[in-house]
């Protein structure tokens, strides 16, 4: 049985981010599919918010900035929360 994939660090909301360089991501009528050609782990972004922000991350300072700029304010944990997971599955990384 293979263990989940880790981050090295722990996603840290406060530095800057960005869609890994070996992830596709591919439109989905539910929000979009991302692969990882290095790990070759398929997920599923399952909103189109959580898509533009994952996009969008780059042109921010931060993640938590990039959230704030695209969700309202009682959705900033949930989507933090999000990128997290994501952070973890290495769909996003830092800069």
């Amino acid at each position: 049985m293979n263990a989940p994939l880790r981050a090295a660090a722990p996603f840290d909301p406060e530095a800057p981010a960005r869609l890994h360089p070996s992830v596709a991501l591919r439109d989905e009528s539910f929000g979009a599919l991302a692969y990882h050609f290095g790990n070759r782990r398929l997920v599923f972004l399952k909103s189109r918010a959580l898509v533009e922000l994952v996009v969008d991350l780059e042109h921010h300072e931060c993640a938590r900035a990039a959230v704030s700029a695209h969700v309202e304010d009682d959705e900033v944990d949930a989507y933090v929360a999000a990128l997290g997971r994501l952070y973890d599955s290495g769909v996003i990384d830092g800069r």
